[in-house]
């Protein structure tokens, strides 16, 4: 490994769990590492950020599982901990669960402000066999359908869909065979979907929480970093039948450079991202509209795939916005009247309620109480929460008109109208709205060959990471998918002989299954 040299392209959690899978199990030297990030910071779609007037911005947040996610918490098992000396990362978070119990008492809340009963999921005889039939139906009969070609109109309506798809962002017209993969991969929490009981949470925001312990980590290696740098192409050549990377082409403080890559060096492409060509609003204005053209996020993958369906299909993905966006904020609370009254209403503290889902609003608004604080050095007198909308196209119950239209204080008007609040409790509170065109582009129906394998079979030292390659019965929009898909990555590029942590079957535990019968029966 002395004289290989590896580069990541995209700085994202994919990128950065590749270097350390090739430091850790690789013996490669830091040194020999380098990572190219488009935007100021690293960590992708695992962002969080304070903007220069105080308030909060974060694109989003993931749930995470101690029962599932072996990559995830086998690679942050040797991770230090930024705060607590002699701790690592997942012992840190697991700590931190045990303390703060999730157990939801308002995850949906009806037009009349009253909290909905889910202690039953609402299914009927014909409704539970429609899911039977798509959970058990094979991925090759499943091929391209959507979830809406499986399940009736009726079965939209019922308890569990609103919670299941608000849990994980589903659409009726996403991809059949990655809700049935969801269904499997998470079988054990279909019991306790009401509660959100088996959900945990990380001490902070994941940026502050998972990115930035594993970069102080990485650059204590030496891993090298260029961030505001454009990787604007891949060059190729066939040798010996295999397609290899010969040269990088990338832009940085307005010079173009090229990297000459040997044959023995290695290439990761983050291929494709769902937060590409996302926007914030403000207070007085909506986040602007924005395309991959605006971004180029996607254009790399298209050059590395065109003539090469071994290498996937971006089109498959990114060709839908109406299909694949949706939108979420972030408020930045002054004062404590909010926090106060949602604990009153929903019965939860921050941190223990997980989602609250309004299932009659036209927007299909989520939000989420988090722990305080919610970022590393937040103020004392300042409390953050986030929330989405699934259905940010339509006009609101209380604005008349698109989320996509409104800025931060008419989000916060709709909000107030769900709840039956005034909206003083938000006096001197900003919202910052985000808009995200692709985020949940990987649901898109998909042909098995449409996402590449993150090492393709044709190629001799370009691999790709990301949301967008195939891994067998793995689940997409996870952070474990991008860490399994880079440690499948390098260790068959560096020929490392260590075992993968299988994924846990769940949906072969005779409890689960009998637990999951009597849920779905109650």
């Amino acid at each position: 490994m002395k004289n290989k040299r590896a580069y990541c392209i995209g700085g994202g959690i994919g990128s950065l769990a590749a270097a350390a899978f090739m430091i850790r199990d690789g013996n490669m030297d830091g040194s020999q590492i380098t990572i190219f990030e488009k935007l100021p910071t690293q960590g992708g779609s695992l962002d969080g950020q304070r903007l220069a007037d105080g308030s909060y911005s974060l694109r989003g947040g993931r749930m995470l599982t101690t029962d599932a996610y072996e990559c995830l918490w086998g690679l942050y098992e040797g991770v230090p901990s930024l705060e607590n000396k002699g701790q690592s990362v997942k012992d840190e978070i697991i700590a931190f669960n045990k303390k703060h119990i999730p157990h939801s008492q308002a995850r949906l809340v009806d037009e009349n402000r009253h909290i909905v009963d889910v202690s039953s999921l609402d299914f009927t005889m014909s409704e539970r066999l429609e899911l039977v039939k798509l959970t058990e139906a094979s991925e090759e009969k499943l091929g391209t359908s959507k979830i809406s070609d499986w399940l009736s109109d009726d079965f939209f309506k019922c308890k569990f869909w609103f919670m299941w798809q608000t849990t994980f962002a589903f659409q009726q017209w996403h991809s059949a065979v990655e809700f049935k993969r969801y269904l499997h991969r998470f079988m054990n929490e279909f019991p306790r979907i009401e509660t959100l009981g088996g959900v945990k949470r990380t001490i902070y925001n994941q940026y502050d929480s998972l990115v930035l312990p594993l970069l102080k980590w990485l650059k204590d290696q030496n891993v090298n970093f260029y961030s505001n740098t454009n990787v604007t192409d891949v060059k190729t050549e066939n040798i010996n039948g295999k397609v290899t990377v010969t040269e990088l082409m990338y832009d940085t403080a307005g010079k173009s450079h090229t990297i000459t890559v040997l044959p023995d060096d290695i290439v990761i492409v983050q291929n494709g991202s769902m937060t590409d060509a996302s926007s914030l609003g403000d207070m007085t204005s909506p986040p602007p509209k924005l395309t991959k053209e605006d971004s180029a996020g996607w254009k790399l993958w298209e050059k590395l795939a065109e003539g090469r369906p071994e290498f996937g299909n971006p089109k498959s993905f990114n060709t839908s916005i109406p299909e694949s966006f949706w939108e979420s904020f972030t408020v930045t609370c002054r004062t404590p009247d909010f926090f106060n009254k949602m604990i009153e209403f929903s019965g939860n503290l921050p941190g223990t309620g997980g989602l609250v889902t309004f299932k009659d609003s036209n927007w299909l608004l989520s939000i989420v109480i988090y722990h305080q604080p919610h970022f590393i050095n937040q103020p004392k007198e300042v409390q953050v929460f986030w929330g989405y909308a699934l259905h940010g196209d339509r006009v609101g119950d209380f604005v008349p008109k698109a989320m996509t239209e409104c800025n931060g204080d008419e989000i916060l008007t709709e909000l107030c109208g769900h709840l039956n609040f005034d909206k003083s409790l938000f006096d001197n509170a900003t919202c910052i709205p985000c808009r995200m065109p692709y985020i949940t582009s990987m649901f898109m129906p998909r042909a098995y060959t449409d996402r590449p394998k993150p090492v393709p079979q044709t190629s001799k030292n370009l691999a790709f990471v990301s949301q967008f390659v195939e891994l067998k019965d793995d689940v997409v929009f996870t952070v474990e998918y991008s860490i399994r898909a880079a440690q499948n990555a390098v260790y068959e590029l560096l020929e490392i002989d260590k075992k993968i942590p299988e994924i846990t079957k769940h949906d072969k535990s005779a409890k689960v299954l009998i637990d999951s019968v009597i849920k779905a029966f109650s």
